[in-house]
């Protein structure tokens, strides 16, 4: 069978957003839920930070003794990821891949994280595919920290907003969800911050 084109858009329109500047979620630290969620020892080895970008991340928690691997599908991000492991001394590992086809790494997780890239997918038919790439590679019981735009966040900028309902169905089979809560996306944008939900799933074991 022929391998499926990436779903999150062309890996070359990514990597443009990376070397023109800074796009609007990479704002040079963690999202402050996940410092919160690495701070609370919720977030347990090995990690696999899906859509890591620039490896912020995956290079909070690496720094923390945890094994970590960032994947992103901009060789762009993949660099500037790889240039600040260097530049810091910290041991992660980061490799240009598919969020759709997380397999392809060839490993098993005990936690995966999402800041930003559910709500990239535009039909029920791709979020289907990465949710059924992300339990792919999780062990059971493992667990998905996930944080995505709101559908409380007023006007059109940015991404497509999710709700509640929506991230109850896309996680209805293989999953328990144990939280969704409101959270805040930083960006660095004169609006500084968006609504968003921080959603824990955990993979079932069947």
């Amino acid at each position: 069978m022929e391998p499926q084109p990436p779903l999150i858009g062309r890996a070359a329109s990514w990597d443009s957003a990376y070397r023109n500047g800074s796009p609007p979620w990479d704002i040079g630290r963690p999202q402050a839920a996940f410092v919160r969620l690495a701070d609370a020892g919720l977030i347990e080895s090995p990690v696999l930070d899906s859509g890591c970008g620039t490896g912020e991340h995956a290079l909070l928690l690496a720094s923390r003794g945890l094994d970590v691997v960032g994947l992103d599908i901009s060789p762009a991000a993949i660099a500037k990821a790889r240039e600040k492991a260097s530049e810091r001394g910290i041991a992660a590992t980061f490799v240009v891949g598919d969020a759709m086809e997380l397999t392809s790494l060839g490993r098993w997780f005990q936690t995966v994280i999402d800041s930003g890239v559910f709500h990239v997918f535009e039909t029920t038919e791709e979020v289907a595919r990465y949710v059924a790439s992300v339990h792919a590679v999780l062990e059971p019981e493992g667990v998905l920290h996930l944080m995505c735009f709101s559908d409380q966040e007023p006007g059109t900028w940015g991404p497509r907003r999710v709700s509640r309902d929506e991230l109850r169905s896309a996680f209805a089979v293989g999953w328990v969800i144990e939280s969704i809560e409101p959270a805040e996306f930083t960006v660095n944008r004169p609006m500084e911050a968006a609504k968003a939900w921080l959603v824990r799933c955990r993979r079932t074991s069947a």
